[in-house]
C-alpha cells in the first residue's frame, strides 16, 4: 500500500537465535483502525517492538510516512509520529496525572492534542488531574497511558493489549474514545482479544499464528468466518 502511514513487509525479528517474526506484513492506512489478533505468544507484542525498534527486525522492510524506520533508535521512531500505548500501561507512578500527561508532550505542526482535548476525551482524567499514578485504578491508568500518547500529537496510535484486565465498564469507555479517535481521523494499530468490539469499530484484521499473518480482511469477511476465528483465536 504506497499510500500507507506504515509498512511492514516481510518482517523477521528474533531474540537471539529464537525467531519469534516470519515474514510478517501489514500496513495502515491514514485515518484506518486496524488490528492485529491472536492467541498469547504468536508475536502480536513483537510486532509492536520491531515496530518501534525495541526489539529490531534482522530483515523485511518498515517504513512509517516514507521514512525507512527499520533501525532507528526508539526515540526517532516517536518522533517521526508514532505514538504507543504499552503492554502494562507504564504510566510513572511517582507523578500525578497531569505531570504524566505532559512529560513526553509534543507540540507538532498540525497537532492538536492539549491537556484539556484529552480532559475532554477523558473527563476522569480531568476529575483526578492531582492523583498519583499509583493511586489511580486500572481503568483510570490505561486512561491515561492513552492520553499521555495522544499528548505527542500522533499520526500513528498503537495500543498493546488495549483493554487487558479491564472490567466491561471501562472496556466500553475505551472502545468509545478509539471509535472517536477514529472519527477524527487519526490512523489506529490495536492489539486486543474483544473480536466483538474490534469487529464494531475497526477497518481491517491481521491474524497472526507463530509469527506469521494467517487471515487478513475487513469486519464484514471476518464476521463471515466463524472457522477462522475459533482456529487463530478461540472464540
Amino acid at each position: 500500500m504506497s499510500d500507507a502511514i506504515l509498512a511492514l513487509d516481510g518482517v523477521e525479528t528474533c531474540y537471539g537465535q529464537s525467531q519469534v517474526l516470519f515474514g510478517l506484513s501489514l500496513s495502515i492506512a491514514p485515518g484506518e483502525m486496524v488490528t492485529l489478533m491472536g492467541r498469547n505468544g504468536m508475536g502480536k507484542t513483537t510486532t509492536v517492538r520491531s515496530i518501534m525498534g525495541l526489539t529490531p527486525a534482522r530483515a523485511g522492510g518498515i517504513r512509517c510516512l516514507d521514512h525507512d524506520i527499520r533501525g532507528l533508535p526508539s526515540y526517532k521512531i516517536a518522533q517521526l509520529g508514532i505514538g504507543l500505548v504499552p503492554e502494562g500501561r507504564q504510566i510513572f507512578p511517582n507523578l500525578n496525572v497531569r505531570e504524566n500527561l505532559v512529560a513526553t508532550a509534543v507540540a507538532r505542526d498540525g497537532g492538536a492534542w492539549t491537556l484539556a482535548k484529552v480532559y475532554e476525551l477523558f473527563p476522569r482524567l480531568s476529575e483526578r488531574e492531582t492523583s498519583m499514578g499509583n493511586q489511580l485504578s486500572g481503568g483510570e491508568q490505561q486512561m491515561l497511558a492513552v492520553g499521555r500518547a495522544l499528548m505527542t500529537n500522533p499520526r500513528l496510535l498503537i495500543l498493546d493489549e488495549a483493554t487487558e484486565g479491564l472490567a466491561p465498564l471501562i472496556r466500553q469507555e475505551i472502545w468509545r474514545c478509539l471509535a472517536r479517535l477514529k472519527e477524527l481521523g487519526l490512523a489506529i494499530l490495536v492489539i486486543d482479544k474483544n473480536v466483538g468490539a474490534l469487529m464494531k469499530v475497526a477497518d481491517r484484521h491481521f491474524l497472526i499464528e507463530r509469527g506469521r499473518v494467517v487471515w487478513s480482511g475487513d469486519s464484514a469477511a471476518l464476521e463471515a468466518v466463524p472457522d477462522v476465528q475459533h482456529r487463530y483465536l478461540g472464540v
